[in-house]
């Protein structure tokens, strides 16, 4: 097997965006090139991170789509070297993110691009391009999250289990509480512990890996966003941006997802017509591009063919 070549672990680059640092890494681009025309010579990839995650997770593949591509990946507001304001001054929804994502693909890449997300990211990318349809010309969607805790959804959770949701997500709306909470995860060894769940291959879970998701959660307000993500119950679902999707989508998906079920995903979106292709990505969990980038990469290369 070829060895993927080493990438930076955090974001290099730097942009401005309604007065907040945002983060982010580029690849097969020399963003001094003022030629026009170059920026039509290879397509544009934008990659979205999850949830805690930042550009470092996207490590493994961005030199090798670079080959053939010009690549950006971003840190989220609130994520990775992005800005952390609090809750107070800036909304973290996914309309938030969204308008992040369609201003950066417009003021940064100035070309149509193609939209790479994991989880979360997933459905950023999505929104996205719902609000920027002139400049996303495909979403690919990689264990997309499925959004259950939405409010909606969790209209189909029988009356006890709603009201337990609730009833954590209220506690974690106290911020002492949910500072303590906070930092009985954000160490070496509880980051280990949940991505022992979300990993099926155990040797993917790097020190490496552990220091990309633990840094950014030292920063002071990381416990603030952590709080407004787990009581944000509102916003789409991934049903309801597929619904409206101006360009195609193509998903992949961990097969031994335990927190997003392929079963679940397979059956709730593949009956969109914007829906290209259903790609299942054997012995893998939540996140593929990490856990099996020897599968996915090539997977990714063939749809920019």
């Amino acid at each position: 097997m070829v060895a993927t070549p080493k990438y930076r672990k955090f974001a290099d680059r730097f942009w401005t965006w309604r007065g907040y640092q945002i983060g982010y890494c580029a690849d097969g681009v020399d963003l001094n090139d003022s030629d026009p025309d170059s920026s039509h010579q290879k397509p544009n990839i934008l990659l979205i991170h999850g949830f805690g995650a930042s550009v470092g997770h996207w490590r493994k593949n961005m030199p090798v789509l670079a080959e053939g591509a010009r690549v950006y990946a971003i840190d989220l507001i609130g994520f990775g070297s992005s800005a952390q304001p609090k809750p107070s001054e800036l909304a973290y929804t996914f309309e938030t993110w969204g308008q992040q994502v369609a201003d950066f693909v417009k003021e940064v890449i100035g070309d149509r691009t193609i939209l790479i997300g994991n989880s979360i990211g997933a459905v950023v990318a999505m929104q996205a391009a719902i609000y920027a349809p002139e400049l996303v010309s495909k979403t690919v969607l990689i264990n997309c999250s499925l959004r259950l805790l939405q409010e909606q959804n969790q209209l189909d959770l029988p009356w006890y289990r709603r009201v337990g949701v609730k009833t954590v997500q209220n506690l974690l709306g106290v911020r002492a509480i949910a500072k303590i909470f906070f930092d009985q995860v954000r160490n070496a060894r509880a980051v280990r512990q949940i991505l022992s769940q979300a990993y099926i291959n155990k040797s993917a879970i790097t020190d490496e890996l552990v220091e990309i998701l633990l840094k950014p959660a030292q920063n002071p307000n990381a416990v603030d966003v952590f709080m407004a993500f787990v009581r944000y119950s509102q916003g789409p679902r991934p049903e309801d941006l597929l619904a409206i999707l101006p360009c195609e989508a193509i998903l992949l998906w961990g097969d031994r997802d335990p927190w997003e079920p392929i079963a679940l995903g397979r059956a709730s979106f593949t009956t969109f017509s914007c829906v290209k292709q259903f790609i299942a990505i054997a012995n893998v969990g939540h996140c593929p591009q990490d856990e099996a980038p020897e599968v996915v990469n090539p997977i990714l290369i063939s749809i920019l063919a």
